[in-house]
């Protein structure tokens, strides 16, 4: 190698490679410091539920959390193709003339893509939409598959949610690929016990037996919390020659429907068999 290549690799070391350098431990700490400050913003917010449960949140709370991770996400995507294309710049490459290329190869591209910029527009929607948010109990119907995907969300970005079901496995699904979706944590829920009697019995007195329930429950210092007014009794849902049923319902705190109903099927059964009537099945 000549003094004058050696000089010239030194040059460019020294201006170049260094600026290629700075740039890529920039970005890297640039990503650092937004990881950082996504993680504080959430941890903030989720602080304002640490005392309770983390499903009971506002939905201006579930928004601001979904909103800080696609925030996140969209602005580091931008660096590091602004950072890309600077060392691809400082490496020798003319990026203007890189422009035709770039347009035939995004068009190439393009057709393999479609999925990813569906999914990315259906989480646009999702989100600005508020749809659901981090926390939110959640059941979607997926296109393609048989069984719909039912958990807590865990994580909402442009391109995917991710949910943990009641198993604790965690579910991810493509926001391209979502149908419907089923909110059953949305500002409030709705427990609905269907209570299955003889058609022979005294349907007066067991709408009583019911109200005493409601109204008890609505009392107890440990479920009280949980309901937002008392449980109330529909009447009858559904009448067949053997028997009839009879509906009870109850308005509840995001994604606690499923504890009150649990707790109010108990209730009603021990009443009932206090006053000897059998529920049927």
């Amino acid at each position: 190698m000549s003094l004058a290549t050696t000089s010239e690799t030194t040059n460019w070391l020294r201006s170049n490679g260094l600026e290629i350098v700075l740039l890529i431990l920039g970005a890297m700490l640039f990503s650092r410091f937004a990881t950082f400050l996504r993680d504080r913003i959430t941890r903030k917010i989720d602080a304002e539920f640490r005392g309770g449960d983390a499903l009971v949140r506002t939905e201006a709370a579930k928004h601001r959390h979904a909103l800080a991770q696609v925030v996140t996400w969209v602005v580091l995507t931008i660096v590091y193709v602004l950072i890309g294309m600077e060392v691809l710049r400082r490496l020798g490459f003319a990026v203007t003339g890189l422009v035709a290329p770039a347009a035939v190869l995004g068009a190439a591209l393009g057709f393999g893509a479609q999925r990813i910029v569906q999914d990315i527009l259906a989480g646009f929607f999702l989100i600005t939409e508020r749809q659901y948010g981090f926390g939110d109990v959640v059941r979607i119907a997926v296109t393609g598959a048989a069984e719909m995907a039912e958990g807590t969300v865990e994580d909402v970005t442009l391109r995917i949610t991710t949910l943990r079901n009641s198993d604790g496995e965690v579910i991810t699904v493509p926001n391209g690929q979502i149908v419907k979706v089923t909110n059953l944590s949305k500002d409030w829920a709705r427990a609905a016990i269907d209570v299955p009697v003889s058609a022979s019995a005294d349907i007066t007195r067991v709408n009583e037996i019911l109200h005493e329930v409601g109204t008890r429950a609505y009392e107890d210092p440990r479920l009280k919390p949980l309901l937002l007014d008392e449980p109330t009794v529909m009447g009858v849902e559904d009448l067949t020659v053997d028997q009839m049923n009879i509906r009870m319902v109850a308005r509840t705190l995001p994604g606690k429907q499923f504890e009150v109903g649990r707790e109010l099927r108990v209730r009603v059964a021990a009443a009932l068999r206090r006053e000897g009537i059998s529920e049927t099945t």
